[in-house]
């Protein structure tokens, strides 16, 4: 059994998360002469870049996260990775993502569980004739909208929502995919017009393709217990499986065991021997950057208590006057520590990026921290376009 410290473990998930210099992520931190293939580097890195809809901070989180890796990157520019011929499909990682096609395959068996919707149960077994008549539209009609599939027509299911949520189903099973966003809406289409021949008709046998899964989560963390594991690729009705596709990596020789302050996990043998390098590194050459709520080595709330010390709770859903830090809330990573954390409310019509809070994590930061934070929300504000 390998042992690390957290600050080991901390840094080593920032090498592998590609928030470290290039040296030691091997990913590249400008955007270069081809920004697309800079962001497709880092969505292969993890596997997914997860999508949500909230926009006050100026842009979403998927921009955001390629944005806090890549120098120069233009926000605007995220919302248009997912397009016809593009090397992405969007489907579930943990939550709705973006994921490179080779990775369409392997969640075969995905498609198959989702035969009862995880929301809404058995809509597809309730609601035949539905989706019939949705597949029948976009087959003779091409690729249609959410919007497209209900609401305000004063015929029956359209009305009360089904025909959304039956779109939803029918992707959810690999029946429909999403050709791409426009204003962040999906756009469905048949799977044959959008996921490449080769790639559909590609077959791997279960277990190969839980292991595969498994090898890209550790991947993109670095160190990792079970439960990160299991969450990474929504794996929880698979537990034995991830289980069993762990021991058959470690008996490869491609994991090892190993602690971080008591907590049992692993790690590959190149990661061991990076994060023995990064021991004696120094972690950032920047000043300062911010993160999405949904970045990558924040999603995980306790693996963040964990490697970090850090709480961190969003609270869009929290009554304003409850709040303790704000609406949508940006952790500040300076160095190898997250410092603080700042509210930003961004206007396209006045072309501004307002920020409605900072805090600090501790009581009396000195003036490298907080000019950590002021560099951090003007290379936010550069990104998204804002002053």
């Amino acid at each position: 059994m390998e042992t690390l410290s957290t600050r080991d473990a901390r840094r080593l998930a920032l090498a592998r998360a590609g928030l470290l210099k290039p040296d030691w992520t091997g990913l590249p931190a400008k955007v270069g002469r081809d920004p697309r293939a800079a962001a497709h580097a880092h969505i292969r890195r993890f596997g997914y870049l997860q999508l949500d809809t909230i926009s006050v901070a100026g842009a979403r989180t998927h921009s955001i996260v390629l944005a806090s890796r890549l120098e120069g990157f233009d926000t605007a520019f995220g919302e248009e990775l997912l397009r016809p011929g593009e090397p992405l499909f969007e489907y579930w990682g943990h939550e709705a993502s973006w994921m490179p096609i080779e990775l369409h395959p392997l969640l075969a068996f995905r498609r198959r569980d989702n035969r009862d919707h995880p929301w809404w149960g058995p809509v597809l077994e309730e609601y035949p004739d539905v989706a019939k008549e949705i597949l029948r539209r976009v087959r003779k009609e091409g690729p249609l909208r959410s919007k497209d599939f209900g609401g305000g027509s004063g015929n029956g299911w359209w009305d009360d929502g089904i025909g959304k949520r039956m779109a939803s189903c029918l992707w959810a099973t690999g029946r429909l995919a999403i050709r791409e966003r426009r204003h962040f809406q999906r756009i469905y289409d048949l799977p044959e017009r959008v996921i490449p021949e080769e790639i559909r008709k590609r077959r791997v046998p279960q277990r190969d393709a839980i292991r595969e899964l498994v090898r890209l989560s550790f991947s993109g963390h670095g160190w990792a217990g079970l439960r990160t594991i299991v969450d990474t690729f929504r794996l929880s009705k698979r537990r034995s499986e991830v289980v069993r596709a762990i021991g058959d990596l470690e008996s490869a020789g491609d994991l090892v065991p190993c602690e971080v302050d008591g907590a049992a996990g692993w790690l590959t043998p190149a990661d061991l021997e990076l994060a023995a390098r990064l021991r004696r590194a120094r972690p950032r050459p920047d000043r300062g950057v911010l993160l999405s709520p949904f970045d990558p080595v924040l999603w995980d709330r306790r693996r963040v208590r964990t490697l970090f010390d850090f709480e961190y709770r969003i609270e869009i859903y929290t009554p304003a006057a409850k709040r303790v830090y704000g609406y949508y809330v940006l952790p500040v990573l300076a160095g190898d520590r997250l410092i603080g954390r700042v509210d930003l409310k961004g206007s396209r019509k006045k072309g501004v990026l307002q920020v409605i809070s900072r805090h600090f994590e501790v009581e009396k930061p000195g003036a490298a921290d907080r000019a950590a934070v002021d560099s951090a929300i003007r290379r936010y504000a550069e990104a998204v376009g804002l002053t």
